[in-house]
């Protein structure tokens, strides 16, 4: 497991004079989620031990809720759900200098070997032995208390909240995308999908400077939550493949020149179809969400216009870039939380119910 829940090392933790018993939300089963006890580790000389007081709900937390799987990750034995995440800390190791008790934190889930070469190479998102919060086996940190390594937790601005600091998590796959693509100040983009993972791409793009930035979705109110968060135009399309042609249109349209870089925030035939499309020449189209396994897209016209495909996997070094962007405002993630829950048995069954209905719904938290 990793740092958050029983550990190989052994020497588990046990609750302290006076304090409660550590209590996590459990994937037990299909839609069957149980509040239970959960034994941590001990603290590490380079680690910290952090009370959890925020925690957002991702979509890969409800794929798991609903499937027990995502994508080739399957739940075979209890889980602990949950990693965007953060907290207050209550304990340092031995060799912690950059932070003691009462920091407040944003924790980055993914811990990496720092061996591979993926790791040596400077981009540890692809360790292949990485350890990320809620992905089989790794327990995830809903739950009153995780220990984690020290280096992956980052102190928090005074004028960022606890809510916006776990919402680091989600706006990290903008940044890591907008980084991949490169966008600055003469960047037109194209975001495909008004979902959690399109809108904190929007506001990522954004704050990178782009020169014009242009949403596209199938559902009327998440393109107008999208231009209230700064996209300059939205286009309403569909599912159906043969409006691809017209659709692509009025994205040339509304973009009113040509797309640099198209993020394709779904993952999908149509979706990607889209953004190969779409964008012009010599453009870059860069694939976000990961909707389906195998696609089939006009790969050899876009080829023929040279169109650069890139693909993004989590995140790197992003931490330090998103809790800049929020204590100078550049980037203002609280609009996203638009439902809030506590840390009891009923609340973790209607917050999850929440989230997997979507509609308005567009980023469930939990308040620890």
């Amino acid at each position: 497991m990793g740092k958050g829940g029983m550990s190989s090392q052994g020497g588990a933790l046990e609750p302290r004079d006076g304090e409660q018993e550590n209590m996590a939300a459990w994937l037990v089963g299909v839609n069957t989620l149980k509040i239970q006890p959960f034994k941590l580790p001990t603290v590490g000389p380079n680690d910290v031990r952090v009370k959890i007081k925020a925690v957002g709900i991702c979509g890969s937390d409800v794929h798991y809720l609903k499937t027990m799987k995502c994508a080739d990750f399957v739940v075979q034995e209890p889980m602990v759900i949950g990693h965007e995440c953060a907290g207050i800390v209550d304990e340092i190791g031995s060799m912690v200098k950059n932070l003691v008790p009462g920091d407040r934190v944003a924790l980055e889930p993914g811990i990496s070997c720092w061996r591979c070469e993926q790791c040596k190479g400077g981009r540890y998102n692809l360790c292949p032995d990485m350890k990320f919060f809620a992905t089989p086996p790794v327990h995830g940190s809903l739950a009153n208390q995780i220990v984690h390594p020290a280096d992956l937790c980052f102190k928090l601005p005074e004028n960022v909240s606890l809510e916006e600091g776990a919402m680091c998590e989600p706006l990290s796959v903008g940044v890591h995308a907008c980084r991949r693509a490169n966008i600055g100040p003469e960047t037109n983009v194209l975001v495909i999908g008004a979902g959690p993972i399109g809108l904190v791409s929007v506001l990522s793009a954004r704050a990178f400077g782009a020169a014009r930035v242009v949403i596209v979705d199938v559902d009327d109110e998440r393109l107008s939550i999208a231009k209230s968060l700064g996209a300059d135009d939205a286009v309403k399309v569909s599912t159906n493949p043969q409006d691809l042609e017209a659709e692509v249109s009025k994205i040339s349209k509304a973009m009113k020149g040509g797309v640099d870089v198209s993020f394709d925030c779904v993952g999908f035939n149509k979706t990607m179809s889209t953004a190969l499309s779409a964008t012009r020449p010599g453009g870059k189209v860069c694939l976000v969400g990961m909707g389906h396994g195998v696609m089939t897209v006009p790969l050899t016209p876009a080829a023929a216009r040279e169109v650069d495909v890139v693909g993004i996997f989590r995140y790197k070094n992003t931490w330090p870039l998103c809790l800049e962007f929020l204590r100078t405002g550049k980037i203002d993630v609280k609009p996203l939380i638009t439902h809030r829950f506590g840390f009891s048995q009923k609340e973790i069954e209607e917050a999850f119910e929440t989230s997997a209905r979507g509609g308005n719904a567009i980023k469930v938290m939990f308040n620890l």
